[in-house]
């Protein structure tokens, strides 16, 4: 097959290719994190999304959407189930009804705040295998735009 990629270039883009790279680790944090939380009753994505929840005062969804790295479809799919177990409000705003927020809940917080020190222990416990954590951290902040 003389059109065939060569498989030395299948090699070098499967060792170089950082969107396989982010992708793969972000699997693997995300089941951590998911079996680290999971006695609280949370997967990652939600302590996240609890945790973009936790504000002065009730966010639009489309900064919580973007702080997320969601579209407002997904982020509104991953906000039904908390809805229905009572840990998060959608709520209109006050000078325009049609402007949707999200408000936690006491349940919410009280939740977060008992699924924080899994984390916290979790999050250590990942930061102490890596060289460079804060660089690390700069170079995927940098990927998604975020500064």
């Amino acid at each position: 097959m003389s059109n065939a990629v060569p498989f030395e270039t299948t090699i070098h883009v499967r060792d170089a290719c950082l969107c396989l790279h982010a992708q793969r680790a972000a699997r693997m944090l995300a089941r951590r994190f998911d079996q680290a939380l999971k006695p609280a009753g949370l997967t990652n994505q939600q302590f996240s999304l609890l945790m973009a929840l936790n504000r002065p005062a009730p966010p639009p969804m489309a900064p919580v959407a973007t702080l997320l790295g969601m579209d407002r479809t997904s982020l509104t799919a991953a906000l039904k189930p908390l809805e229905r177990r009572g840990l998060v409000e959608i709520v209109g705003a006050e000078a325009d009804k049609r402007q949707r927020l999200l408000r936690l809940t006491g349940a919410g917080h009280a939740l977060l705040l008992a699924a924080l020190p899994i984390w916290r222990h979790e999050h250590a416990a990942i930061e102490a295998g890596l060289d460079d954590p804060d660089g690390l951290r700069a170079g995927l902040r940098a990927i998604a735009g975020a500064g």
